[in-house]
């Protein structure tokens, strides 16, 4: 398999997840700039939306969408617990959960990175994710992980999403519920190792 990646990207959260799943695959970094890869061929000829991750397999097929690949790339290592069984309540759980992050948290975030966004618009944008901030503490309580005890592909997507707050200056110390979580699953072995493999640590 080959991992398409930019580092810090929504694509860490696969990397993440192939580091916690022992899975053999090769990462490939992609200039999302140019959509070029490090050794000139164009990115867009391995996915034409042109953003990452992007998942092709030994057989050529190809998966696109952070939240599909890490569920693929779980369900091929069961015995690591990553995501309940298909078919269960459980799983219907955690793709609820990638469903609310993609939806509602990512994608309030994905404008902020656009150096051309307006001031006042990022306010509206910064007031959208705060709320949605606000419903996720509240429903993570006291709990360690968003299906409580159960560490999942869930919560690696949901730390991802936190990572980026530095890149807008964003205040988290509101949600120290969420903070903790942070510091929880950033202290996990094979999300540091992901975090060095991207230069991130």
């Amino acid at each position: 398999m080959k991992l398409y990646y930019s580092p810090a990207s929504c694509s860490l959260s696969p990397h993440i997840t192939l580091c916690e799943t022992g899975l053999d695959c090769e990462l490939v970094k992609v200039d999302l700039a140019t959509h070029t890869l490090e050794n000139g061929d164009n990115y867009l000829d391995i996915n034409p939306h042109g953003y990452v991750p992007a998942l092709v397999l030994d057989n050529g097929e190809s998966l696109f969408e952070g939240p599909a690949i890490i569920q693929y790339l779980a369900d091929l290592a069961p015995e690591k617990n990553l995501v309940p069984a298909a078919g269960s309540f459980e799983r219907a759980k955690v793709q609820q959960w990638l469903n609310f992050l993609s939806t509602e948290l990512h994608k309030q975030l994905a404008p902020l990175f656009n150096p051309a966004l307006p001031d006042e618009a990022k306010g509206v944008f910064i007031e959208g994710y705060s709320n949605r901030l606000n419903q996720l503490a509240n429903a993570l309580g006291d709990n360690d992980y968003l299906l409580g005890d159960q560490y999942s592909i869930a919560d690696i997507y949901l730390f991802v999403i936190l990572s980026w707050h530095p890149f807008f200056e964003f205040d988290a110390s509101p949600w120290p519920t969420l903070e903790a979580f942070q510091a929880r699953v950033g202290a996990r072995p094979a999300v540091q190792q992901a975090l060095k493999e991207e230069g991130l640590a």
